[in-house]
């Protein structure tokens, strides 16, 4: 998927001359945590979020130092506090340090950016220009429309032969030691595994495939050093991590 399929567009975004009062009251409006920053022509400045909202002066939440550790800190750290502390437009609170995403980016550059970075929202920008946002609620929100469909009955045979096809795709299932049956997308899954890791991720595999209306687990495992033969879990039970 890319980034401008589940990207939110068009972007609720502030001047750099616009209050911080308005910043917050947008962002509570809006249930956002962060608004981009655009100058007259559309460009990119910065961004302002929650973050820089929370060490100010109308809350009693500017940083308070010992008197000996204040004589460490250099006059233009102390200079700069006071301006996040106090300072009344958003161009004077803004990160301008800023991660940006294109549009035709994976979504895995964007999540890979996110966490090095350490951020909750990435700028889409093309040209200079900012087209879009993709926040960390973007990407769930792709994510719940991603997963399989829930199942309905039917075509037993398809799902069985969908179940076996990536279960032979697999490294850990490439022996061929586990069988699967359908019924009524009812999925059997027998034969033996030499791990039990194993059975969480042959249940994953059933699980994913549209159709499927349950799983009985007659998997049994053998342990490869001993030859001890266990039956499989009781249907319910918590499958071993």
């Amino acid at each position: 998927m890319r980034v401008e399929t589940i990207m939110s567009s068009p972007v609720i975004s502030v001047s750099p001359a616009t209050t911080v009062a308005e910043a917050a009251r947008l962002m509570l409006a809006h249930r956002i945590s962060g608004l981009p920053v655009l100058a007259a022509d559309g460009s990119l400045l910065g961004v302002i979020s929650e973050g820089d909202l929370m060490r100010r002066s109308e809350l009693g939440t500017t940083p308070r130092r010992s008197w000996w550790l204040e004589l460490l800190v250099s006059p233009g750290r102390l200079a700069d506090d006071y301006v996040r502390g106090n300072g009344r437009k958003v161009e004077e609170l803004m990160s301008r340090d800023i991660a940006c995403i294109g549009r035709h980016d994976s979504l895995q550059d964007a999540v890979e950016l996110m966490s090095r970075r350490r951020v909750k929202r990435l700028p889409v920008v093309e040209d200079g220009r900012l087209i879009g946002i993709l926040s960390r609620s973007d990407l769930l929100r792709g994510l719940a429309g991603d997963l399989p469909a829930e199942p309905g009955p039917g075509e037993d045979e398809r799902i069985r032969r969908a179940i076996q096809a990536e279960l032979d795709a697999q490294p850990w299932a490439a022996s061929g030691l586990i069988r699967v049956n359908v019924h009524k997308g009812h999925v059997e899954l027998s034969g033996s595994i030499f791990d039990e890791r194993i059975r969480a991720a042959a249940h994953v595999v059933a699980e994913n495939v549209p159709g499927v209306t349950g799983i009985d687990d007659q998997m049994v495992w053998i342990d490869p050093t001993s030859g001890i033969m266990l039956a499989p879990p009781a249907p319910g039970a918590a499958l071993a991590g």
